[in-house]
């Protein structure tokens, strides 16, 4: 027995030793046409970091959605269920709630286009409607606008009507958080005018008001139309790259050195005249030791819509948007003076007098403002002094828009005045000395 257990490593070694030589010995087969192994498969490529814009639901694949310059689509919270469920239709969706609560939109949904059908046949047997005066003129003309301003009252009710008929659709919701909106429609027109109202107009009516725009540059401003500001990086605005501008922010003076691109989205139907007007408020003026103003850039008759809402500062006349009467001045502050503000305001030029042909809340076509009644004024073809209050005050022009953005001083400013052939791009400002007053010490009594 002793034996046995000692003689038990020894066998234990033979019986390793023989498994070695075997898979040492062992052949393999090899396919004709090769003489040595065939190589390892390649590694299998990395997964692709490529989000989805309609799934990407964590901050982490927002990150990654920035880095490949995509915009996440909808909420965080619907972009979530997207990828938690199969690619099912949204209309289609198997939830009996939700297609029971479809059912019963659509309903209201005929309704109300009933009220609709019916408030337009008011509105056209109003409008069909002769007035017949009595001998004095004055009466008839009373009694007709009486009339008009039912029609508009009428209208104005219409085109609620035609919002409050889509207002609960899902789709149309879908529509637009999913950035499909038709700003042709009403409805897409109340929402976007709301989800603007809601943040970015407080934010832009902040901007105007801490930095005294209001009343440095006008007595007041109610914005109804918003406004978005990008400079192209190049001379050529329509290839270059444009750089998105917040309100406020300051400008490298190389890059505002051309004209901007400026996107006016309004949320009324039809389309209206605007002026457009940029103007410093911040010129420094030795003589008077205070500040002036000066016109940057001044176009009339430019057509906006909230179907056409872009416009390039550069190119309207190019384009045959609009007349210029002061070119695209590039945005500059001489060395030592402090920075300064560059107010861009959207007016609105006067409609004619209303009539019965846009009874449905269509905006009467803009009077044209004559160029050359402009240009033969000297108050508004010179860029120093510019008064935007007299200029708004002569034509009866209404401020509905604004945005702004601020220049100072940078390594590139002297460079842009010496190209546009501005005056002073050698100039410093400096704050004067003010000498202290000389001490005088009291009488000892007093520190005792």
């Amino acid at each position: 027995m002793a034996l046995q257990r000692a003689s038990r490593p020894v066998a234990r070694c033979v019986r390793q030793s023989n498994l070695l030589n075997k898979r040492t010995l062992a052949t393999t087969t090899i396919e004709p046409g090769f003489t040595d192994a065939a190589p390892p498969p390649p590694p299998s490529a990395p997964p692709s970091r490529t989000r989805n814009p309609l799934t990407a639901s964590t901050p982490a694949a927002e990150k990654q959605l920035a880095q490949q310059r995509q915009v996440p689509v909808g909420s965080r919270r619907r972009r979530a269920a997207l990828a938690s469920t199969t690619q099912i239709p949204f209309v289609q969706l198997p939830y009996q709630c939700f297609q029971e609560a479809r059912a019963f939109l659509r309903e209201d949904r005929q309704e109300k286009l009933e009220a609709i059908r019916a408030q337009r046949d008011k509105i056209a047997r109003l409008g069909d409607q002769v007035v017949v005066g009595e001998q004095d003129g004055e009466v008839e003309r009373r009694k007709q606008r009486e009339k008009e301003n039912r029609v508009r009252s009428m209208g104005r009710r219409l085109a609620e009507m035609k919002v409050l008929a889509d207002i609960n659709d899902p789709v149309v919701k879908k529509k637009f958080e999913d950035g499909q909106s038709d700003m042709s429609k009403p409805i897409y027109r109340h929402l976007a005018d709301a989800k603007w109202r809601s943040y970015k107009r407080v934010l832009l009516l902040q901007r105007l008001t801490q930095m005294h725009v209001m009343p440095d540059v006008l007595p007041a401003l109610d914005p109804v139309v918003s406004t978005e500001l990008a400079f192209p990086t190049s001379a050529n605005s329509t290839t270059s790259k444009l750089r998105s501008v917040h309100h406020g922010d300051f400008v490298p003076s190389a890059l505002a050195e051309h004209a901007p691109t400026l996107w006016i989205q309004p949320y009324d139907q039809g389309t209206r005249l605007c002026t457009i007007v940029v103007v410093n408020p911040d010129v420094p003026n030795v003589e008077k030791d205070g500040f002036d103003y000066r016109c940057h850039y001044l176009a009339v008759n430019l057509p906006v819509s909230p179907t056409d809402t872009r416009v390039r500062l550069g190119e309207v006349e190019s384009q045959r948007k609009g007349d210029v009467i002061l070119d695209w001045l590039p945005a500059y502050a001489q060395k030592g003076a402090p920075y300064q503000r560059m107010s861009i305001i959207i007016l609105e030029q006067p409609s004619p007098a209303p009539t019965l042909t846009s009874p449905f809340g269509t905006a009467a076509q803009s009077r044209v403002l004559d160029v050359n009644q402009i240009t033969e004024d000297p108050r508004y073809i010179t860029r120093q002094g510019f008064k935007l209050r007299s200029f708004v005050d002569r034509y009866s022009l209404k401020a509905v828009g604004a945005d702004l953005f601020r220049t100072k001083w940078d390594e590139g400013t002297a460079g842009v005045m010496q190209r546009a052939g501005i005056v002073g791009w050698d100039v410093e400002f400096l704050r004067k000395r003010v000498e202290p007053l000389p001490y005088q010490r009291m009488g000892g009594e007093r520190y005792r």
